[in-house]
C-alpha cells in the first residue's frame, strides 16, 4: 500500500527520538502488518468537535495518546499564560472509567505542572459534571476531563473547560488550536513538578452533592420520595460515585442498583454500547424494574453527563423515553415550579439546540420566558449563560439525552437530572398520576411532537469524503418536496442563511457557522442533516407533530406520527 507523502512524513517524524520506544514499535508493527490502520492513524490530526476531542487510542496524529494530549496541554498552558499574565494559574483535571484514563490524566497533569501551573487532580474517576462544578468551586482558570462519553471501549477523549465552568467556545477554541498547531512535539514539557499537583476528593464531592440537592429538589414530600421505586444503573461508569449518595441524601430510600453493571469497567461487558440512548443498554435495568415493580428506570453513560429514563406507560409497560421527551417533561416541571414561586418576571430563559424538539419553543412562549436556541452541544447553552448575565437560566437540554438544571454545573449533568426526574415522578405518583401521564398532558396542551434520529457511520478517509459529498449534494441539489409536503424554508448554518422557498427571500442566521442543513415542511415537519463533530457519522434528525385532543388518544396519534417519519425516511432514501 502506497502512503501519501504527507502521511509518510508524519509517520517518519513519529519514528524519531522525540517519541518513546513503545510508540515507535507500535508504528513499525502497523507498517509491517496493518498499512490501512497506519494510514487511518496518521491521515489527519484529531480536532476539537462539539464535545471536545475524541478518538481511538493508539499511536499517531489521529489517535488519543500521550503525545496528542501532551501537545494539546502544552498549547493550553501557553495560551493560559498569555491570557492571564501575572496570575497564579490553576487547572483541575478529572477522568472517567475508560482504559488509560487515569494514566492519561496524570500525563496531562504532568505537562501543566511542568509549565508552572497549579493542578488539582481527582484521586479517582469522577462524573464529568463534577469537573465543571469543581472548576468554579476551586476558582480555576481551566479544566480538563478525560472521557469519550458513550463511545466504544477503544475510544478516549479530552474535553476542555474554561473559567465559567462551560466547555471551550469561540474565540478561545480557535485561538488555542492555532497555538497547538504551531507547536512541535519536542516542545512538550513532560517533566512534572509534583509539588504543583494536588489530589482532591471528598471535600469537592461533598460540595458537589450539596449543590446538586439544593438545585434539583422541589419540596417533594418525604412520603412521596419513599414511595417511589427507583431502578438505577451506572452502565459500568462513573455515576456510581455520585448518584446513589445524592438520591439517599435527598430522601429517596427505595433505590435498586443493577448489580451486574455497578462496578466501573472500561470494557462495558454487559452492553453492546454504554449509551442510554439505546434501549439495549437499559434492558437489564428494565427487566429488574419489571421483576420488582419499579416505577422508574434511570441509566447514565460512562462519564455521567447523559441519562436514559424509562417509565411505565398507560398500560403499565416500562417504556424508554427519548431525549426530547425527558427534556420537555423536565423543562415544563421547572417552569411550573418557577411560576408557582413567582420567580418568572421577564428576565428568565431556557436553552436548547437547533436539532432538538421545537416543543421547547412552545413551552417558553406559554410561560413567557425566552428560549435561546444554539448549535448542537451543551457548550452553546452554557455560553448563553455567560453571554446574557442579565437573564436567569432555568434549565435546558438537547435531544441526545442531556439536561442541565440551573447554572451550578455548566454542562449536561446526569447527576442533577436524575434527581430532578425522580422529583417529577415522585410528585406525579403521589398525585395519582405518573411521569408518562404528565408527558401526555403536555402533548394535549402543546401538540404531540415526535422525533427520530438516524446515524450513518462512515469510517476512514473514504468515509469522511462520503459524508462531505452527502452535504455538498444536499446543498447543490436542494430538495423541494418531501413525502408530498413542499419545503417551506432551508436553513444553511454553514453559509449562515435561511431561504424562504416560496418567496426566494434570504435572511441571515445569527448563530456561529456549522455544517448543518435544516429543512422545514408545510405541515410543520423538520428535517436536519449534520455530520457529527466527534464521531465518523452523519446524522439525520426528524421532527413531526400533530394535535392531540385527549391523552387517551395518544397511542393512535403517535402511530400516525411514526408512519409519517417512516415515509419521510423512505422519500429521502435513507432506509
Amino acid at each position: 500500500m502506497q502512503l501519501e507523502q504527507s502521511i509518510l512524513s508524519k509517520v517518519n517524524e513519529w519514528l524519531t527520538s522525540t517519541f518513546d520506544q513503545e510508540t515507535q514499535e507500535a508504528i513499525r508493527e502497523m507498517m509491517a502488518n496493518s498499512p490501512k490502520d497506519l494510514e487511518d492513524s496518521f491521515y489527519k490530526n484529531l480536532e476539537f468537535g462539539t464535545g471536545g476531542m475524541r478518538g481511538i487510542m493508539g499511536a499517531g496524529t489521529n489517535r488519543i495518546n500521550k503525545y496528542t494530549l501532551g501537545k494539546n496541554t502544552q498549547g493550553i498552558s501557553d495560551y493560559l499564560k498569555k491570557s492571564f499574565p501575572g496570575e497564579a494559574l490553576k487547572v483541575v483535571i478529572a477522568y472517567d472509567c475508560r482504559h488509560n484514563s487515569a494514566t492519561l490524566a496524570k500525563t496531562v497533569a504532568d505537562v501543566f505542572s511542568a509549565n508552572g501551573i497549579q493542578v488539582y487532580l481527582f484521586s479517582d474517576m469522577r462524573p464529568t459534571p463534577e469537573l465543571s462544578f469543581a472548576l468554579k468551586y476551586l476558582k480555576c482558570h481551566a479544566g480538563i476531563v478525560l472521557t469519550a462519553s458513550h463511545n466504544p471501549p477503544e475510544y478516549n477523549g479530552y474535553k476542555v473547560y474554561w473559567q465559567d465552568g462551560g466547555q471551550l467556545v469561540p474565540p478561545q477554541d480557535s485561538e488555542i488550536i492555532q497555538v497547538i498547531e504551531a507547536l512541535a512535539y519536542n516542545n512538550i514539557k513532560f517533566e512534572a513538578n509534583e509539588n504543583l499537583i494536588e489530589y482532591i476528593d471528598t471535600e469537592v464531592d461533598a460540595a458537589f452533592a450539596k449543590s446538586t440537592i439544593e438545585n434539583a429538589s422541589f419540596n417533594t414530600p418525604v412520603a412521596a420520595k419513599e414511595n417511589l421505586k427507583i431502578v438505577y444503573t451506572s452502565l459500568h461508569g462513573t455515576s456510581i460515585k455520585s448518584i446513589p449518595g445524592v438520591l439517599a441524601n435527598a430522601g429517596y430510600t427505595d433505590v435498586s442498583i443493577v448489580a451486574e453493571q455497578e462496578v466501573p469497567d472500561g470494557d462495558f461487558p454487559t452492553v453492546i454500547s454504554p449509551n442510554p440512548e439505546e434501549p439495549e443498554a437499559l434492558s437489564m435495568a428494565m427487566a429488574l424494574a419489571d421483576k420488582i415493580g419499579g416505577d422508574i428506570v434511570v441509566g447514565t453513560d460512562p462519564d455521567s453527563d447523559r441519562l436514559g429514563v424509562a417509565v411505565r406507560d398507560t398500560n403499565g409497560k416500562m417504556t424508554l423515553l427519548n431525549g426530547n421527551q425527558t427534556m420537555v417533561v423536565m423543562t415544563a416541571f421547572l417552569l411550573e415550579q418557577w411560576k408557582r414561586a413567582d420567580k418568572i418576571g421577564g428576565k428568565q430563559f431556557i436553552g436548547t439546540t437547533i436539532v432538538s424538539t421545537p416543543m421547547m419553543l412552545e413551552l417558553a412562549a406559554a410561560y413567557e420566558v425566552e428560549c435561546k436556541v444554539g448549535l448542537t452541544g451543551f457548550k452553546w447553552i452554557a455560553k448563553f449563560i455567560k453571554d446574557f448575565p442579565e437573564l436567569e437560566f432555568i434549565g435546558g437540554g438537547e435531544e441526545s439525552f442531556g439536561y442541565m438544571v440551573g447554572d451550578a454545573v455548566r454542562d449536561k449533568d446526569a447527576v442533577a437530572a436524575t434527581l430532578l426526574v425522580c422529583e417529577i415522578a415522585a410528585q406525579a405518583k403521589a398525585a395519582g398520576s405518573s411521569l408518562y401521564q404528565e408527558l401526555l398532558n403536555l402533548y394535549v396542551d402543546f401538540g404531540f411532537y415526535k422525533e427520530h434520529l438516524i446515524s450513518l457511520t462512515k469510517r476512514g478517509i473514504s468515509g469522511l469524503e462520503e459524508i462531505n459529498q452527502m452535504m455538498v449534494s444536499l446543498r447543490e441539489n436542494p430538495v423541494n418536496e418531501i413525502n408530498g409536503q413542499r419545503v417551506v424554508c432551508i436553513e444553511d448554518y454553514k453559509n449562515a442563511t435561511a431561504k424562504n422557498k416560496f418567496t426566494g427571500e434570504v435572511e441571515p442566521i445569527n448563530i456561529p457557522k456549522s455544517d448543518v442543513l435544516i429543512y422545514y415542511l408545510e405541515d410543520g415537519s423538520k428535517i436536519c442533516a449534520r455530520p457529527s463533530g466527534t464521531e465518523p457519522k452523519i446524522k439525520f434528525y426528524f421532527s413531526v407533530n400533530a394535535p392531540l385532543d385527549a391523552a387517551e388518544n395518544g397511542a393512535e396519534v403517535e402511530k400516525e406520527l411514526d408512519d409519517k417519519i417512516k415515509n419521510i425516511i423512505a422519500a429521502m432514501q435513507l432506509n
